[in-house]
């Protein structure tokens, strides 16, 4: 980690914990860390940090009053997405069926002000499985009848493994309906334990109430418990790392969640780690959380691991949110394109080399699988 990536965490544990943050950050430090904020998606988080530093401390004024309108930016569409999280969880509800709102809006609640977290998607679980779900959505009038496509389009629903991803309604929002609880792993033999494990977990769901702008009702949601939200967004993490690449706002969310834990919480997860092929993910996990955000000990899910923990930190600050930010990915052509990205895997492949054998193995069947598709858009890359 170099000065800046040190004041940027030294920010989020005063943010999150109070820890004092003792560096006096220079004009170009605190034009650097405006940069990496944006690109790790912590704008929010990182401005309410500032509001309570003492003055010789604080961003310079003309930074402090972007901040501050971007907090504000911030703050308005988190109370749209939550009311948007009430209004699909009434949506459903009323056609029978449970649901939750899994990760994003779930976990802000977790945070100290859940108005700063930046917010991305909706992603909502509903129960009844794939045929159900995708029936009802067309029955709702969400999903044109025929057959559902897995290339991404804008302008119509698209399905993947576990969710339906619809176009963007007319607030802007775009919500993704999952019928499975999780994208989970592609080695099926520890997916397979992992799914069951967490559609038995999902039923545990809690109604969450929101603070509501002055003069407006609270948003009411349901949210999964923290036991599942610990297993199923490692899975995640695991998933983006591979095909990707992860930033610290997932990094952040999980801390809050060890946080919220219970120790019974904590010792169920830490014995299904290895069952779910998480160990390795769970062990570089603790060691960043440990190194960039001070996690104590008493809160892991297992011993850390270092050398995995360096390769995971390293991908993260290099790649920012989701890895649109990583340099190695940019190049007009194909066929270095398709080397780099085969570099990387070799590379990641120690954080978990069976898990890395079925991303391998699954990306040429993708590849394959589709030349048809491609041919017919007239569209042969192999990105």
């Amino acid at each position: 980690m170099n000065t800046i990536h040190q004041q940027l965490f030294g920010l989020l544990r005063w943010a999150f914990n109070g820890t004092p943050f003792t560096m006096e950050p220079t004009e170009e430090d605190w034009a650097a860390l405006d940069r990496l904020a944006q690109e790790q998606s912590l704008t929010g988080v990182v401005y309410s940090a500032t509001t309570t530093l003492p003055a010789h401390q604080r961003p310079p004024m003309g930074l402090a009053m972007y901040w501050m309108s971007e907090a504000e930016t911030i703050r308005g569409r988190n109370r749209l997405m939550n009311a948007e999280s009430a209004r699909l969880t009434k949506f459903f509800a009323d056609e029978g069926r449970q649901s939750a709102i899994l990760k994003g809006q779930s976990n802000a609640l977790l945070y100290p002000d859940p108005l700063m977290r930046q917010s991305g998607d909706i992603d909502i679980w509903v129960e009844g499985g794939r045929e159900s779900v995708v029936a009802l959505l067309r029955k709702l009038g969400l999903v044109d009848e025929g057959p559902l496509r897995e290339f991404d389009r804008p302008d119509r629903a698209t399905i993947s493994y576990h969710h339906v991803h619809l176009p963007n309604n007319d607030k802007g929002v775009s919500v993704e309906v999952h019928f499975r609880t999780t994208s989970g792993n592609l080695n099926p033999f520890t997916n397979r334990r992992m799914q069951r494990w967490l559609e038995e977990e999902i039923k545990n769901i809690t109604a969450v109430q929101t603070t509501p702008p002055v003069g407006r009702e609270k948003s009411t949601f349901n949210a999964p418990s923290i036991r599942f939200s610990l297993v199923m967004q490692l899975a995640h993490i695991q998933r983006h790392f591979f095909e990707g690449g992860i930033g610290l706002r997932q990094l952040c969310d999980y801390y809050m969640l060890l946080r919220h834990a219970t120790d019974d919480d904590r010792r169920e997860v830490a014995s299904q780690l290895k069952r779910f092929g998480l160990r390795y993910m769970a062990g570089a996990m603790m060691w960043v959380l440990s190194e960039t955000l001070h996690l104590e000990p008493r809160l892991m899910l297992c011993e850390t691991d270092a050398k995995r923990g360096q390769q995971l930190l390293d991908e993260i600050l290099a790649g920012g949110n989701f890895g649109k930010f990583n340099d190695r990915k940019k190049t007009d052509s194909d066929l270095v394109f398709i080397l780099r990205k085969e570099r990387m895997r070799m590379q990641m492949a120690s954080i978990n080399p069976s898990e890395m054998f079925w991303v391998e193995l699954n990306h040429w069947r993708e590849v394959f699988s589709r030349l048809p598709e491609r041919i017919r858009r007239r569209r042969l890359s192999l990105r």
